[in-house]
């Protein structure tokens, strides 16, 4: 009898993809997994940094299905950070169209 399912690299574990609590244990964990893509990363990140995945009586804390223990927001802002390369610098360019020292003429 053919087997159903195939056992190879193609199969993957739908509980981890829907709880990656349950395979990573902090932030950089995350950050420092070979196999994942960039964008899969930045996903599970987001996922633990949102509101859904806070503590209710310490909103600094995160905790996921399937995490062992709560980690920060901090640390979970740092890692995406890191996949950033690092801290932006401080600026940027201004939103504003028009120069502000400009009147109106009537």
């Amino acid at each position: 009898m053919r087997p159903t399912t195939a056992f190879d690299d193609n199969v993957f574990d739908i509980n981890a993809l829907l709880h990656p609590g349950t395979l990573f244990d902090h932030p950089r964990d995350v950050v420092s997994h070979p196999s994942l893509t960039l964008t899969e990363k930045r996903a599970i990140l987001a996922s633990w940094a949102s509101d859904a995945s806070a503590i209710v009586s310490c909103p600094a804390l995160r905790a996921p299905a399937g995490l062992k223990k709560p980690v920060t927001i901090d640390e979970i802002l740092e890692a995406l950070c890191d996949l950033d390369g690092g801290p932006r610098p401080p600026g940027g360019k201004p939103f504003r169209l028009r120069s502000a020292e400009r009147c109106l003429a009537a």
